[in-house]
């Protein structure tokens, strides 16, 4: 198939998750997206430019790469130039960071962070956020319902404002899955002491990854998930899905939510054109993911900017309500800190007052509704044992090979479409539809009610 034809199958694929999943996209952005957008160096570009800056350090970056595993063996062992430059020239970094409890690498880090904060407003990423401008403000209307990195850099704070940067070993404290945050797994050049960095940090970051993925479960589990900027080799992915990729598919499945974009500067001169990829997670474990393959993003973007659940609200207001509702639920109201109006919300949860609480509009008889259809098609596939949707819509088209009749082409007893402001639109499926669809995977007769 030529460039066209593919771009409209993966368009449609993608635009099948999310009407199924009923979520805007997580986006998981790797330093190929930032050496993109800004011109950030890779991990070696980095070393290579702390080797030539460290006055301390006599020899090129290959022959620490000689001594040295891996890049972090190399930077850990570059940190303890940093050190003695800093004793030995104090003027060159903060006072503040030579106190006895100080770290060693604390100075390596300094100056990364510096790099970091100066490199993003350089000559070089003005420029190349003006080459990238047009694909920089679709990016901007994907408003994504978080996004996680392993980046240092702040270039995704100046794509998205409103959005909350959670740095570090702060997801492990927050209690809640929060929209509109940015997850900066390996912290922040704004928190030099964040950075994931040397040898003691990866072991720090590996003992503490099973809470992070716990954490980060919700988010893969319910949303779909954007990989770019990593490819599928890459350590930081391998690292975040191997904890979680027994809940996230069965044997040899394809995971339907999860997509890896892949740069190909030749994508639309060529016809052939991955639509899978295996991620390899260990010598016997791997894990299928869907594959787009593109060198303009664009439409990418567009396509994850498309029929937006809430369109016009500010991401940072939704975050605050989220924020402080698990707050006074698991808090304020057991420690009898807030008084409770049981009367109003009693009338809330049973009328149309609910809405008016969170100052949004409700549709016409929401409870008769949501209790007539109240399942997703994810929610679906779970009642009937399956861990994604993927299986359900398998038994629905089944049903359309076995009757000609498609549940989901028109408002029936067992599904709705419902449509949220002008573009937005989702399925909701009843409980006949699970009883239907029950008997249609155990070969079981069924009648169908009229469609």
């Amino acid at each position: 198939m030529n460039y066209e034809e593919y771009k409209e199958r993966v368009s449609g694929s993608i635009r099948t998750c999310k009407e199924e999943m009923g979520v805007q996209p997580i986006l998981f952005f790797g330093s190929g997206m930032s050496q993109r957008y800004i011109g950030t160096p890779t991990w070696s570009g980095l070393l290579s430019i702390l080797c030539e800056e460290c006055p301390y350090i006599e020899l090129p970056l290959s022959y620490y790469e000689q001594q040295c595993a891996d890049n972090v063996e190399v930077g850990t062992h570059l940190a303890r130039y940093f050190r003695e430059w800093a004793w030995k020239d104090r003027g060159s970094f903060p006072e503040e960071l030579f106190e006895p409890k100080t770290p060693a690498d604390a100075y390596i880090k300094h100056y990364i962070a510096s790099y970091f904060s100066k490199e993003i407003v350089s000559e070089k990423a003005l420029a190349k956020q003006e080459a990238y401008r047009d694909e920089i403000e679709l990016l901007k209307k994907v408003n994504p319902y978080a996004i996680i990195t392993t980046n240092y850099d702040q270039f995704l704070e100046s794509v998205f404002p409103v959005y909350e940067p959670v740095i570090g070993q702060e997801i492990l404290r927050n209690s809640f899955a929060s929209i509109g945050e940015i997850v900066k797994i390996h912290g922040c050049a704004s928190r030099p002491d964040s950075l994931i960095f040397s040898s003691e940090d990866y072991l720090d970051f590996n003992t503490k990854k099973k809470y992070l993925s716990a954490k980060l479960l919700t988010f893969f589990a319910e949303h779909p998930l954007i990989i770019m900027g990593y490819s599928a080799q890459d350590s930081n992915v391998k690292a975040i899905l191997s904890d979680i990729d027994e809940v996230l598919s069965q044997e040899d499945d394809l995971v339907p939510n999860i997509y890896i974009v892949e740069y190909d500067e030749g994508a639309e001169k060529t016809g052939q054109h991955k639509t899978e990829v295996l991620v390899p997670l260990s010598a016997e474990r791997s894990l299928r993911v869907s594959c787009i393959v593109a060198s303009d993003f664009s439409w990418i973007y567009e396509v994850l900017g498309e029929n937006q659940a809430i369109e016009g609200v500010n991401p940072k207001v939704l975050r605050s309500i989220l924020s402080r509702t698990y707050s006074m639920i698991r808090c304020d109201i057991p420690r009898r800190k807030v008084e409770v109006d049981f009367k109003f919300l009693e009338e809330a949860s049973s009328e149309k007052g609910f809405a008016k609480l969170y100052g949004v509009t409700n549709i016409d008889d929401p409870s008769t509704f949501n209790a007539a259809y109240p399942y997703s098609l994810t929610d679906v596939a779970n009642k009937l044992g399956y861990r994604t949707w993927h299986k359900a819509d398998q038994l629905i088209k089944l049903l359309v090979e076995q009757t000609g009749v498609n549940i989901k082409s028109s408002d029936n007893a067992y599904h709705v479409t419902i449509k949220s402001g002008s573009k937005a639109v989702f399925n909701k499926y009843s409980h006949r539809a699970i009883e239907l669809l029950r008997l249609v995977r155990d070969g079981e007769e069924y009648t169908l009610e009229e469609c």
